[in-house]
């Protein structure tokens, strides 16, 4: 009683955790109010090129005007995470103030400088900007490329003018756009010393859209009616596929089952020479403990904690906490959620591994520790050099890294610990409904299609073929500058992937002991977890084909960060796919008399 009401005292904490962090990003210090011509906060946040998202650095790395003190904005784990790194905008934008024209700043562009632009206009640089916590885009200048074949002849046109429309009703900012105007330009084709007058216009409109509304402008474009039909679709889709596959299981697989109930009765009653064939005369091996069971229950316990992050990610998109732009909030869940979460990473394994006769739950405790956190923590390794290198605001600082260690060390360690003592203690023995024999029955020969690898690609394919349309949507939104708002969607589409899952990984197991091959364990979890191998596949396709990302960083960081969720994946859906086939194993051989 004591754990479970732990339990849900910790889960209580990180809701309040994480809605009073979307709430803190939300107020900022104030609260969004202002009388006329006060000032409101104006932060440029970073600057990178337009196709590669993870490749961004810090506003004033290029040549802009700056403020004579510039200073770094107080940011939360999740901003940092994310790579926002905010600082003081010069711009001057009081409360309902209009400008016509006003001078930002006279700069002397040296010729490194007029080189770095050339370059940063080459690669479509944007710059990202945030005005009463509402984020703002414009492009730094264009390549005139037109009627030009021979790159030597392109112009390269910065603009030197942002003309801001912002929306306010009553004493609220309700809308801000920056607006770019294209004849306003200075040509630094030839790289060269030259001065660059810097100048801005404000324009303030009322409107009648209420300041609680003010957000839906950037998820209108991911609930637009084309949209939305699509979404449908992929729902709709996925839900005849579930349909199909429970119906094939009703009516096929129960039917066989019914089948081999009544012969396996028959054959009770009958003494005959005949030759024993078929899953009940494989009885005695069926529940025979895998190989490398140590690892065997490890997957399972980081399988299950992944399952556990999945849904009360979930739980908390579904309750408005990731609303669009609530800068950080996501990453934030992440990290805390997962570290409070060990605890059932710890207890899964070590009950598990226990039941499995297993003697070192200690050492079987540090690699359910190390499973996903060892490959994730090598990958971060490597990219945050990486991101290092290019002085990427994608690097963390190492308050940050220290904060995630100490959270680690703290937190995720003695939870896991915990929960693998609670585990240690539970002492339930495996519930086996048959003897096992003490020789292994021989595995007869198998046609090639019997093998693993080709038993996965089958088990992988239709799961993934209930989500890839949804895929593309989330792909855009993490890998591009798309917004992903309709959780309720994605989450159907979710449970959907477990029970695909769930069942096909069923009917593989019962083809599998009807065969008489009853190391099924293991070909369990990997036929489950297979549709991440299919993932990392379409993350290939989607980085060749759908995207127009390029360069070293943001290869790696694409690549590595996909690697460690398709990994998560595989994880999660290898343990669902071993827990429905362990429910379905034992139902089949609790209805049959076995000697």
């Amino acid at each position: 009683m004591v754990g479970g009401g732990g339990r849900i005292v910790l889960v209580l904490l990180v809701i309040v955790v994480v809605y009073g962090d979307g709430l803190r990003v939300k107020a900022d210090g104030s609260n969004h109010k202002y009388n006329e011509r006060e000032r409101v906060p104006l932060y440029a946040n970073k600057v990178g090129p337009f196709h590669n998202p993870s490749e961004t650095y810090r506003y004033y790395d290029l040549p802009f005007c700056s403020p004579d003190n510039v200073k770094d904005k107080t940011e939360d784990l999740g901003e940092v995470l994310n790579g926002d790194r905010l600082v003081d905008a010069p711009y001057q934008l009081n409360f309902r103030v209009d400008k016509q024209t006003e001078v930002l700043c006279k700069k002397k562009l040296s010729k490194e400088d007029v080189a770095q632009l050339k370059t940063a206009l080459a690669k479509d640089y944007y710059f990202q900007m945030y005005y009463d916590d509402l984020p703002f885009w414009g492009f730094l200048g264009k390549v005139d490329r037109e009627n030009k074949e021979d790159p030597s002849e392109f112009r390269y046109l910065l603009f030197k003018h942002i003309h801001f429309v912002i929306s306010y009703n009553n004493d609220r900012v309700v809308e801000v756009d920056a607006q770019i105007d294209p004849n306003q330009a200075v040509d630094i084709t030839e790289e060269k010393e030259i001065e660059v007058e810097f100048t801005y216009s404000v324009i303030w409109k009322e409107t009648d859209i209420p300041y609680e509304k003010r957000m839906e402008k950037y998820s209108k474009s991911s609930s637009m009616p084309q949209h939305l039909e699509i979404h449908w679709f992929s729902i709709i889709n996925s839900c005849v596929t579930v349909l199909l596959l429970t119906g094939f299981l009703a009516t096929i697989l129960m039917r066989v089952l019914k089948n081999d109930f009544i012969k396996y009765s028959h054959d009770e009653e009958s003494i005959d020479d005949q030759e024993e064939t078929g899953w009940k005369y494989i009885h005695g091996d069926v529940f025979r403990f895998p190989k490398h069971k140590s690892l065997f229950s490890a997957v399972l316990g980081s399988g299950t904690q992944l399952l556990a992050l999945a849904l009360f990610i979930f739980l908390l998109a579904l309750v408005g906490v990731f609303y669009p732009y609530n800068r950080g909030a996501l990453f934030t869940a992440l990290v805390v959620i997962y570290a409070l979460t060990s605890g059932i990473a710890g207890y899964t394994a070590t009950s598990t591994y226990l039941q499995l006769e297993g003697t070192n739950w200690v050492r079987n405790l540090l690699l359910t520790g190390c499973l996903f956190c060892g490959p994730l923590f090598l990958t971060f390794s490597f990219l945050n050099t990486v991101a290092i290198v290019y002085s990427a605001t994608a690097a963390l600082p190492f308050g940050t890294i220290l904060v995630i260690l100490l959270i680690w060390t703290l937190v995720t360690s003695p939870l896991l610990v915990l929960g693998g003592i609670a585990g240690k203690n539970s002492k339930t023995e495996f519930q086996a409904p048959c003897r096992t024999t003490k020789y292994p029955r021989e595995i007869p020969p198998l046609p090639w299609y019997r093998g693993t690898v080709y038993q996965m690609a089958m088990a992988g394919f239709l799961p993934f073929s209930a989500i890839y349309i949804e895929l593309y949507y989330i792909f855009a939104s993490v890998w591009g500058h798309k917004i992903y708002t309709i959780y309720s969607i994605l989450f159907i589409v979710f449970i959907i992937l477990i029970i695909v899952t769930a069942f096909i990984t069923v009917a593989l197991t019962y083809f599998q002991l009807a065969v008489e091959d009853h190391e099924w364990w293991w070909r369990s979890v990997l036929c489950g977890g297979s549709t991440g191998v299919f993932i990392f596949v379409y993350c290939l396709y989607y980085y060749y084909a759908r995207s127009d990302m390029s360069g070293f960083m943001q290869t790696s960081f694409f690549f590595g960060y996909m690697a460690c969720i398709c990994y998560g994946f595989f994880l999660m859906l290898g343990t669902v796919g071993f827990r429905a086939s362990l429910l379905f194993v034992r139902h089949i051989y609790r209805s049959i008399k076995c000697e």
